[in-house]
């Protein structure tokens, strides 16, 4: 699969991403930050990897979690390429010990 191929619900259900849930075309994740400086600092880390990737998620920070939407605007659903990221962001904040909730 490609960066700009959608794949289906079934498809994402296979890659193994515990952190996150298919909802209206799209993947998202809640991370507990736990408090506010650990929230900005995922998000820098988040910032780092979606500009190096070239794509840009919508992220909603809030004392104390941050809300996380990962779709492929160009393409008109997920793709690989929201997999990937939405993996990486999940290590990040592993790395940060900030659980998914």
């Amino acid at each position: 699969m490609n960066d700009k191929e959608t794949m289906t619900a079934e498809q994402f259900g296979e890659e193994g991403l515990p952190d996150w849930s298919w909802r209206d075309d799209a993947l998202h994740a809640h991370f507990e930050t736990g408090d506010f400086v650990t929230g900005v600092r995922l998000v820098n880390l988040i910032g780092e990897a979606a500009e190096s990737m070239n794509h840009h998620p919508d992220l909603d920070l809030r004392y104390p979690h941050l809300d996380v939407r990962l779709s492929s605007h160009d393409a008109g659903g997920v793709t690989a390429r929201d997999v990937k990221l939405a993996r990486t962001i999940s290590e990040q904040a592993a790395g940060e010990g900030v659980r998914a909730g």
